[in-house]
């Protein structure tokens, strides 16, 4: 049997507006979904130091009770035992197959974000390091900013992606969507008519990539080249966002195309 859900559950990420980043908005809303997905209320508080409080290091994280998960894998494992699940109608080869795709979402889409905040020396300059460090006074604002930067620019360099142009991440954003695509179809969700995890992953990635303005349209440009794929984020949108709560509500990012 389900455990009861408590009404003070929160979710904590940095501030909205002027601070929190692409990856990390994308993140926070697969989260808000897979949890709206389920049925499970939570509030949205915003922090500076979100970062910070995270035991892994990571945005998002929830706090239910006396227990803090951070991170969509861990959250949707810690649901799950509370005996909320959104994939028990799966059978075996379905559960792979989801496993497999939120994996090349993580790989490509989140990787592409990151990349793009922290490789791109225009983004860098003019978005990343004024949001990031935007907290914090002078010099501790830039000293964060640079940190985070060669945390970052390590893992590209490990996963080999530190050599590639811009082009070429845009080109494995746009092969992420195409797999995505074709493998949505004509389906309102990824495994027929009921959403799992992997619905919740995909629209917050795309979501955001398609509401946050950047320095170019470029990666925007690559989601809208897929038309079942916006249709999937104005349905998600509509059915669990719209008429909620505005604090976890997506709609005033749309409105504002916040810049990353």
């Amino acid at each position: 049997a389900a455990e009861p859900w408590p009404e003070n559950a929160a979710l904590y990420q940095q501030l909205k507006e002027e601070q929190i980043l692409l990856s990390d908005n994308a993140s926070s809303l697969a989260v808000q979904a897979f949890l709206q997905m389920c049925n499970l209320p939570i509030r949205v508080i915003c922090r500076a130091n979100a970062e910070y409080m995270s035991p892994s290091g990571k945005v998002p994280f929830i706090h239910v009770g006396n227990q803090v998960v951070s991170e969509l894998g861990p959250i949707v494992q810690f649901v799950k035992a509370k005996g909320h699940s959104l994939s028990d109608g799966l059978d075996e080869v379905q559960k792979a197959e989801m496993k497999a795709y939120m994996e090349l979402v993580n790989n490509m889409l989140l990787t592409a974000e990151l990349y793009l905040q922290w490789c791109d020396d225009v983004t860098v300059e003019e978005i990343t390091h004024p949001r990031y460090g935007s907290p914090y006074p002078w010099p501790l604002n830039r000293i964060l900013s640079y940190q985070k930067q060669w945390e970052v620019k390590r893992k590209m360099k490990a996963i080999g992606w530190a050599g590639k142009t811009l082009e070429q991440v845009l080109e494995d954003v746009d092969q992420c969507c195409h797999a995505l695509s074709q493998r949505l179809g004509t389906q309102p969700y990824f495994f027929n008519k009921q959403p799992t995890e992997l619905d919740a992953l995909v629209f917050g990635h795309l979501f955001t990539i398609l509401t946050t303005q950047l320095i170019t349209d470029e990666l925007s440009e690559k989601v809208k080249n897929y038309s079942n794929l916006t249709a999937f984020c104005r349905r998600i949108e509509q059915q669990y966002f719209e008429g909620h709560e505005k604090d976890s509500s997506t709609v005033a990012a749309r409105s504002s195309k916040t810049s990353l």
